[in-house]
């Protein structure tokens, strides 16, 4: 009786994915359409040009976010420059030649340094070794908020106390109050994996989004907070009742932020991304696939970086796991199932 009950739901449930399927695939990009941290249109030529040795068109585009004060733009510009100088850096190099004392480059230079210093299993003593170029970055434009964010990862991996922290965070936020990179930074510094705990990244995350303005991508950050508790299996096991709560009010804060943007947007497409992570993991099915069409072509290394070895795959398949799922709870008449909200 059992084998054949089982049997029976398999059937309805190829049934119900056979029969809405074609409908559920509305408005999701083909698989082999999705790209993985695809630059933007501003982007996309300085990347071009530095692979054939270019570097001015991305000095150019740096120099336009800093004399706009643009540090979102700036920040993330910057941590697609940092990936792909990873193992192409002859463009750098040939800038930092032509202009060495350029804030932008330095910045570039200071970036890529940290970077690869974390890639090293003895990241703590490299970290310690690219501190002063942190520090020429910062004072080639007292302005820029970001090279404090690498002041901030840097704290992190070369062990920093709570006050050394403190301090470089006072920089950060003096420059720019609410800018999304350093208060990731923050929040790392302060997760349960590095020398904080979930809660203390809930209230700070909470915070910060109470403080930020409503399309600010800070309004995302206690979605991170809820992802890092996802995260971690001993703390999911014994999660409270309250803990779930904040995890959902995360993810509700994150849909309100996301319905802000246009489908298809790059910019919140990794707040998406994340947000489409959280939704899956609290069994919030519907409105998983609601972001995941909303995400559109562009997925993102993080989170699925993360959880899998290989991120665009990762992406995938958890956008087919999400459509399998609202069609095997649609049932065949048409009318969806009732669901406990939020996933309890």
């Amino acid at each position: 009786m059992v084998c054949t009950m089982a049997f029976l739901r398999a059937l309805l449930g190829s049934a119900r994915t056979f029969r809405y399927g074609p409908g559920l695939s509305a408005g999701l990009p083909a698989d082999d359409a999705v790209l993985l941290d695809a630059p933007d249109e501003r982007l996309s030529p300085a990347l071009v040009a530095a692979a054939l040795g270019d570097f001015e068109l991305v000095a150019k585009l740096l120099a336009a976010t800093r004399d706009a004060a643009d540090w979102e733009t700036r920040d993330r510009v910057l941590a697609r420059l940092v990936a792909f100088a990873r193992s192409r850096d002859a463009w750098l190099t040939d800038w930092l030649c032509a202009a060495p004392r350029d804030p932008d480059a330095l910045l570039v230079k200071a970036a890529l340094a940290v970077r690869r210093a974390w890639e090293s299993p003895a990241h703590a003593e490299l970290l310690r070794e690219v501190g002063p170029l942190i520090t020429a970055a910062a004072e080639a434009d007292p302005r820029d908020p970001v090279p404090w964010r690498l002041a901030l990862d840097h704290a992190r991996g070369t062990h920093a106390p709570h006050t050394v922290f403190e301090g470089l965070w006072e920089q950060a936020v003096r420059r720019s109050p609410h800018h999304y990179g350093s208060h990731v930074a923050a929040l790392r510094y302060l997760s349960a994996e590095w020398y904080g705990s979930h809660r203390e990244c809930f209230d700070f995350a909470e915070r910060a989004a109470e403080d930020a303005a409503r399309d600010s991508l800070v309004q995302a950050l206690p979605a991170r907070a809820a992802f890092a508790l996802l995260r971690d299996e001993r703390a999911t096991a014994r999660a409270t009742s309250v803990q779930a709560d904040r995890i959902d009010a995360a993810a509700d804060l994150a849909i309100r932020l996301s319905a802000q943007f246009p489908a298809g947007d790059p910019w919140p497409a990794e707040v998406r991304n994340l947000l489409a992570y959280v939704l899956v993991a609290r069994d919030r099915a519907t409105e998983a696939l609601e972001q995941f069409r909303l995400i559109g072509p562009y997925a993102t290394s993080f989170p699925w970086a993360s959880v899998t070895r290989e991120a665009l795959g990762g992406f995938l398949d958890a956008r087919a796991d999400v459509r399998l799922r609202v069609a095997s709870s649609t049932p065949l008449c048409g009318r969806p199932e009732h669901r406990a909200p939020h996933g309890h």
